[in-house]
């Protein structure tokens, strides 16, 4: 059988009632339980005592809810003759010290609190609640945030790094963290001011000791179609799908979009009334073009929409090959290459094929793929 030494329950220190009185209070605040946090604070408790004692294989430390005290107790296994005064006590000794019987076997706990532990327990609690308190915290805005990844954040301009450089990154408050917008995931060219609200593409998010990282984009194509799904109930619902986007940062966008009802039409639907639906995401995107177009599964029908807004005569393809021969009538040549060739790059990159657009007149064609693409102006 197992004893444990008897003694009167001592009036619990001012400093250890407001230890429950603080734990009580963290499980309400911040939704930490105190029995986890008084198991933390033991096991700590217990690693400290490692200062004090030879061994700690037979230590451990209690605590008294009532006194709201911390007591070290050692373990000792009762036997007829003791090899290890560490771990074992003899029957007589047992006997004495505690006015029982024992036998061999049996387990006593003998307290062995340390000098002036009290106060050292209450002062490690306080180190151990701090540090429970932060790491739970970073686990709750962890979570919060890695379900924020492959979405739209909304934050606050705060400041610019080396703004005199002329090339700066832009620190944004997300609210409780801050994250970085760096040169390479803004839009060149695209201006913003301190205090500015602006929305952010989540890339990643990684947790570290000082708390979640957080990365964002300003030109991943993923944040045209976040802005889109938030303006566009019909996406929202499911009615309409994005099939495709291929984006050039700051310059344009071309989407394809489906329909799941034969009664709504997806550009119609993303367009909104007079417009209203897609200038709301060219306004929050600086005035970067975007073309919408239909989707179909046949890949002529794709990419002749694709290739809006230039009118196509015909086109025939090699799914094999992935390749496409477009003609167009000559005076939408220009248009259908674009500006530096960027409606066809982008046409390329939203149908995967590489397109061959030639003029009605013309037996030279361009070959246009995503590598490579003529200089044409729009």
């Amino acid at each position: 059988m197992a004893a444990r030494k008897k003694s009167a329950a001592k009036a619990a220190p001012a400093e250890n009632n407001e230890l429950i009185l603080a734990l009580e209070a963290i499980e309400k605040e911040k939704g930490i339980s105190k029995e986890v946090m008084l198991e933390t604070i033991e096991t700590s408790l217990l690693t400290a005592c490692k200062d004090e004692f030879k061994q700690t294989d037979n230590i451990k430390i209690n605590f008294d809810p009532v006194t709201a005290t911390f007591r070290v107790f050692e373990e000792m296994t009762v036997v007829d003759e003791v090899e290890d005064d560490t771990m074992q006590i003899s029957k007589e000794a047992a006997r004495i010290r505690f006015n029982a019987p024992y036998e061999a076997g049996d387990i006593v706990d003998i307290e062995v609190t340390p000098k002036d532990f009290g106060r050292k327990a209450a002062q490690k609690a306080k180190q151990v609640i701090v540090q429970k308190i932060r790491e739970e915290e970073r686990k709750a805005l962890f979570s919060s945030y890695s379900m924020k990844e492959r979405d739209i954040v909304t934050g606050v301009i705060q400041c610019f790094q080396d703004p005199d450089r002329g090339n700066y990154n832009i620190i944004v408050s997300l609210g409780k963290i801050e994250t970085i917008l760096p040169v390479t995931e803004q839009i060149k060219g695209e201006e913003f001011y301190k205090n500015e609200r602006v929305k952010l593409y989540v890339t990643k998010v990684e947790d570290s000791p000082k708390g979640p990282r957080v990365s964002v984009s300003r030109t991943h194509p993923e944040l045209v179609k976040r802005l889109f799904e938030e303006e566009v109930t019909e996406i929202a619902d499911g009615i309409v799908e994005i099939k495709g986007i291929s984006r050039e940062a700051g310059q344009r966008t071309k989407i394809s979009v489906y329909s799941n009802d034969a009664n709504v039409d997806p550009v119609g639907a993303c367009v909104g009334v007079n417009g209203t639906r897609v200038n709301a995401i060219v306004d929050e995107l600086h005035g970067a073009k975007i073309d919408i177009i239909v989707w179909s599964e046949d890949p002529a029908v794709l990419i002749e929409n694709s290739l809006s807004p230039a009118k196509v005569v015909s086109v025939t393809v090699d799914p094999d090959e992935k390749k496409a021969r477009v003609v167009v009538p000559d005076y939408q040549l220009s248009l259908a290459i674009g500006r530096e060739g960027q409606n066809a790059r982008l046409a390329a990159k939203l149908t995967g094929y590489k397109i061959d657009i030639k003029s009605e007149s013309q037996d030279a064609g361009i070959e246009v793929s995503e590598e490579e693409v003529p200089e044409e102006e729009e």
